[in-house]
């Protein structure tokens, strides 16, 4: 008997027959958003068994001389002109002054190709932009940031047609147009696929002649820039119930540009973000007709506006949001430790507690890990791909990681931090947390249903090719699909279960690793948890099957080890990549220390809450006979925190390129104040060894010269000025009409 046609009747055809009742439909809009975007590094961390030189392989993110002079030209000048505590509390929105000159210098057109007017700028030039200028001003970041990311010039150099390119793309660059993007409606958020925003295909009089267009109407809210646009990239269902286009009566969602002077457009009132005041607003439509060539990309492309979206956002979401989350963690890590180490309770240094060091050692670890997946993330856009699992997985993680860092920051200043005014340089930073956990996609629906959703099918190396196979319509077909990659996939897992097993037993002693020194053990334990959660993941989905989508607890924390392994993957790379410096070899085991004890945290939760409790134990058995990790040891921390304190090239290295203070600001005071602090400690160390408290008597009595006196002295007016805080005339916060 042919084995394997029996193989196919016995087992192959009652696994599909099962897989097809068990495995929900796919709908236009979920399918749309699978295939959206390509994998990268996730799919090797979904065979169990990464090649890591294929990783190191990866050229890093460099910038070209034309991005470096804008770097260290107009945008070190644009930090110059910005005032936080000015624009929010007193401007209510960027001086026109800084407007200008934003214009002037194409900050509105790092995306768009010279051959446009733009700046041709690479992926990883933007994040620089946006990271450097988001340091020193939220407002100012998000205003450079939406015009780069996901909207129309975006969509247009992917979609849109020749005509659209030449007439648009060089407006936007120079800043001619203003552009928002309106997606979000009272009615839907993150299920877009809601929306009651409408477009109808009709012919309407327009100057005498009959046009064929759109009518449309729309309430649109939260759109970045909407107050000041001059053109709205617009999000819309459009139907055709005349057959004008020859087609279906639902085209589906579509995407046009408006010009916002056109009638029926109401800009609404401006929304106040979490106090922060970038310009963002609603707008509504009613009955505004525009003619058929303002769909982006023509009628080719109705109905395709959620695929276009889509796309955008899988490399747009890898950009911004990380960029930004990357300069707070890296700024709190930085003044955090300026502050700590200036700032003195009971006669010592506050950054010397250690329950301070604690979070001094996790600012320091946030900073180096999230400022590596930028980096990493940045050098797959630079390639060309558009990862669009990995752009889920840092749009999460990185702003969590950027919350947690921030908050750390706001415990460690205390008070200082609390007190709002000028002197304030946490507080607009703090505020804007919820704004970064809640745009592009909020953070629970990311981590819930998108990460490991679309991973899984997109990353996986044979669930894709079982999906398609099931939702065919030829059965015939669609069987033997299935049953030619199901085996494949059983060999796979086989091949995973005993790779996780033999690992876990020995602690990833047996698994690759490239020849690199002190950390060639942390590559192998990256590959014993690989192997772990790909046999883990293939076992979670063929028990569950399509009810794993709505056990979304069991899906996030599957997610959550897929992200881990890959910010993991990115703080090794970075090690490599900044030519292996054993001084920054507590920052890169910290990290991975704190990583592998998150990971297990999330393999046991997925393990205690599987459905099938023996398959559970023995899973358990395999992959987490018993837990080993259980995060970053004190003496590590202290190490860490130790490398905030004071200045060295480590810590250069973990502040690389982050915009400084100007002239005599809050930062600039403090950053001289650490200066002063580290350049007299040698003083007051050798009178605290000669018994001598006061330097003053030691000065008075000759032990310190006229010189060092004076240095003392300005180190602690230099404190002096750091730890003040701001205060305000009596009437200040009186309210005032209108």
């Amino acid at each position: 008997m042919d084995f394997n046609a029996w193989r196919r009747r016995r087992i192959s055809e009652p696994a599909y027959r099962w897989a097809r009742k068990a495995m929900p439909g796919l709908s236009d809009t979920e399918r749309e958003a699978i295939e959206a975007g390509d994998v990268w590094w996730d799919a090797d961390l979904f065979t169990g068994d990464p090649d890591w030189n294929k990783l190191l392989a990866v050229p890093q993110a460099t910038l070209t001389a034309a991005e470096q002079q804008f770097l260290d030209g107009p945008v070190a000048r644009l930090c110059a002109m910005l005032d936080e505590w000015d624009i929010t509390w007193h401007q209510g929105d960027l001086p026109e002054t800084v407007w200008q000159f934003m214009r002037e210098q194409r900050f509105f057109g790092m995306i768009i190709p010279e051959s446009y007017g733009g700046l041709g700028f690479s992926p990883y030039a933007h994040s620089e932009v946006v990271r450097r200028i988001s340091a020193y001003s939220i407002t100012a970041g998000v205003t450079v940031m939406v015009p780069n990311s996901l909207g129309p010039g975006e969509l247009l150099l992917q979609f849109g047609t020749p005509e659209q390119r030449d007439h648009w793309l060089p407006r936007l660059a120079d800043g001619t147009e203003v552009p928002c993007f309106g997606l979000t409606s009272p009615e839907a958020g993150s299920d877009a696929a809601s929306m009651v925003d409408t477009g109808v295909v009709c012919r309407q009089m327009v100057d005498g002649q009959e046009v064929l267009g759109i009518r449309l109407n729309w309430h649109k809210r939260y759109i970045t820039l909407g107050p000041i646009a001059t053109v709205l990239g617009l999000a819309f269902k459009l139907q055709d119930p005349d057959g004008l286009l020859g087609g279906e009566v639902d085209v589906g969602i579509s995407v046009a540009l408006v010009p916002t002077s056109t009638p029926g457009i109401t800009i609404g009132r401006r929304h106040l973000p979490s106090m922060q005041v970038f310009q963002n607003g609603p707008n509504q439509g009613a009955d505004v007709f525009v003619p058929l060539d303002a769909l982006i990309g023509g009628t080719e492309k109705a109905g395709h506006g959620w695929q276009m979206l889509m796309s955008a956002l899988a490399a747009g979401r890898g950009i911004s949001l990380p960029s930004l989350s990357a300069a707070a963690a890296v700024y709190s890590a930085h003044v955090t430790g300026m502050y700590a180490r200036v700032r003195q309770q009971f006669g010592i240094a506050v950054g010397r507690f250690e329950g301070v060091q604690e979070k001094l050692g996790r600012l320091a670890g946030n900073a180096y890990l999230v400022e590596a997946a930028r980096r990493l993330t940045c050098a797959a856009l630079n390639q060309g791909h558009k990862p669009a699992v990995v752009s889920a997985i840092m749009k999460y993680h990185a702003t969590e990681r950027m919350r947690e860092a921030v908050n750390d920051a706001m415990d460690v200043h205390g008070g200082k931090a609390v007190i709002d005014g000028p002197s304030n340089y946490l507080g607009s930073l703090y505020r804007a947390l919820p704004i970064a956990i809640t745009v592009e996609g909020a953070n629970i629906l990311t981590r819930c249903l998108i990460i490991f959703g679309q991973g899984a099918i997109r990353a996986h190396p044979y669930l894709m090719q079982e999906v398609l196979a099931l939702g065919d319509e030829d059965d015939e077909r669609g069987l033997q699909t299935f049953h030619d990659v199901f085996w494949r996939h059983l060999a796979h897992s086989a091949k995973n279960g005993l790779r996780a097993w033999g690992r876990a037993w020995t602690g990833g002693v047996l698994a690759r690793a490239p020849s690199s020194g002190p950390v060639a053990r942390q590559y192998r334990r990256l590959s014993r948890y690989a192997s772990a959660f790909a046999l883990v993941a293939d076992v979670a989905m063929g028990t569950l099957g399509g009810a794993l989508k709505r056990r979304e607890m069991l899906s996030a924390r599957l997610g959550d080890i897929l992200a881990e392994l890959y910010l993991l993957s990115a703080v090794l790379k970075r090690w490599e990549d900044e030519g292996r410096n054993h001084a920054d070899l507590p920052l890169v085991m910290w990290c991975m220390e704190d990583g592998c004890a998150r990971l297990e945290t999330r393999f046991d939760q997925v393990l205690a809450n599987l459905p099938k409790r023996p398959l559970a134990w023995v899973l358990r058995a395999i992959v987490l006979p018993v837990r080993l990790n259980r995060g970053p040891s004190d003496a590590l921390t202290r190490e860490c925190a130790d490398l905030l304190l004071a200045p060295s090239p480590t810590r250069d290295r973990l502040i690389a390129n982050l915009q400084r203070g100007e002239g005599d600001d809050v930062l600039a005071q403090l950053e001289r104040a650490f200066a002063l602090v580290n350049a007299v400690q040698p003083l007051h160390d050798k009178l605290k060894r000669e018994g001598v408290r006061d330097w003053r008597e030691a000065h008075r009595g000759g032990a310190i010269t006229d010189e060092q006196a004076r240095q003392i002295e300005a180190a602690e007016e230099a404190v002096r000025r750091v730890v003040a805080v701001d205060d305000f005339e009596p009437g200040a916060f009186a309210r005032r009409p209108g």
